[in-house]
């Protein structure tokens, strides 16, 4: 755990550098969408932050209490994504390796758990959410949360972080955002990086529930040939880039890739968590070329 922070206050930095940053296609400081503001993004992170500091209370708990919070002050889903992400992470006791603590974590859920999720979830009203066959989230689950999470891995990337031990954060993420931060000496251009590594290798859930995967699975391949270009690192990427970013935004925002946003809060978190980087750290990416 950095030294002299909360879990909560960690959390609470994760989610407005994410917020903040000049991302493809998402709300961030200069740019909002029609119904959803960067200040509605800063007020969700200081109104869940508080509710990662009692470890006495349970992953499903924590959830949601936290999306709970978020719609009492915004009145909109803003982040449960990031809350489903963060909640079995923070977990983790801090004496604990997290990745092993995690493990014990997602083993421990109970069916308690995934009722308290899944109202969570109705709460929040997540876009583009379809009708399951089995454990749908309008009715009440008969399986523990990481059930639940395992029979949803195939279709949407928040589940199949729970499937899979967070694997795609520590293990594909993580080691990006943290070369990264050595490589461009700035938070901001780290998270953008990540951001076009990560649509590239991976469709977008949100893309994907709100438009069908066949969109998803295009917009990662222009996202691909982004990284093909040399990313932000060149000016033919940051022009691919840009061009995206437009795409994105056409049609009231539809194609918003807001899954990906909570993969990048939750690596956030855990560089954080590890001590990995500072809440001081330089933020500003400094180019003219860029949205």
């Amino acid at each position: 755990m950095t030294i002299g922070f909360t879990t909560g206050e960690l959390v609470q930095t994760a989610c407005i550098w994410e917020a903040t940053a000049r991302k493809i296609g998402n709300v961030h400081r200069y740019a909002d969408f029609q119904q959803t503001s960067y200040l509605d993004f800063l007020l969700s992170a200081a109104a869940i932050a508080p509710h990662f500091n009692d470890s006495s209370v349970s992953v499903g708990q924590t959830i949601f209490r936290a999306v709970n919070a978020t719609n009492e002050l915004v009145g909109q889903n803003t982040n449960l994504g990031i809350v489903l992400l963060l909640a079995p992470i923070c977990a983790v006791e801090e004496t604990q390796p997290l990745r092993s603590g995690l493990e014990r974590v997602l083993a421990s859920l109970t069916q308690t758990d995934a009722r308290l999720v899944f109202e969570a979830i109705r709460l929040a009203k997540p876009g583009g959410l379809g009708k399951a066959v089995d454990q749908d989230i309008r009715q009440d689950p008969t399986v523990t949360l990481l059930e639940a999470m395992r029979l949803a891995a195939d279709r949407d990337l928040i589940a199949r972080q729970y499937a899979n031990g967070f694997a795609d954060v520590f293990e594909f993420g993580l080691p990006i955002l943290l070369d990264g931060i050595e490589r461009f000496g700035s938070i901001e251009a780290a998270i953008v990086d990540l951001q076009i590594r990560l649509m590239a290798e991976y469709p977008d859930s949100l893309i994907a529930r709100k438009n069908g995967l066949p969109i998803a699975e295009e917009v990662r391949l222009e996202a691909d040939r982004i990284r093909r270009l040399g990313g932000i690192e060149t000016p033919e990427g940051r022009k691919a880039g840009v061009q995206l970013d437009r795409q994105l935004r056409s049609e009231g925002n539809k194609l918003n890739p807001g899954t990906t946003a909570d993969l990048i809060a939750a690596c956030l978190f855990v560089a954080l968590r590890e001590n990995e980087v500072k809440p001081s750290a330089p933020f500003r990416w400094q180019v003219e070329d860029w949205l």
